[in-house]
């Protein structure tokens, strides 16, 4: 069964800054690499989806809630999962 008690929950004013995200609408994977992904693919596609990332009025919110819930995949805030995991380690 999932942990979900990391999640903030369910009430409306928690999400709606993803209302407002540039990403809205977009193909998920964009954002999430499929499996066995490889570079030079994994590189563009990530670069792709920091460019969406980096026009987003709610980049700062979209981070702050990857952060807070320990995301483990894919891109949020214009930050990937790996590069999330690095400032987590640097902050402990």
């Amino acid at each position: 069964m999932t942990d979900v008690s990391r999640l903030p929950g369910a009430f409306e004013h928690r999400w709606h800054w993803q209302l407002l995200a540039a990403c809205r609408g977009a193909d998920d994977s964009l954002f999430f690499h499929p499996a066995g992904e490889r570079n030079p693919a994994h590189d563009d596609r990530d670069a792709a989806a920091k460019t969406v990332c980096a026009r987003c009025p709610v980049r700062a919110a979209c981070l702050e809630h990857a952060l807070r819930t320990d995301e483990r995949y894919g891109i949020w805030g214009g930050l990937t999962a790996e590069e999330r995991a690095a400032g987590r380690r640097v902050a402990a």
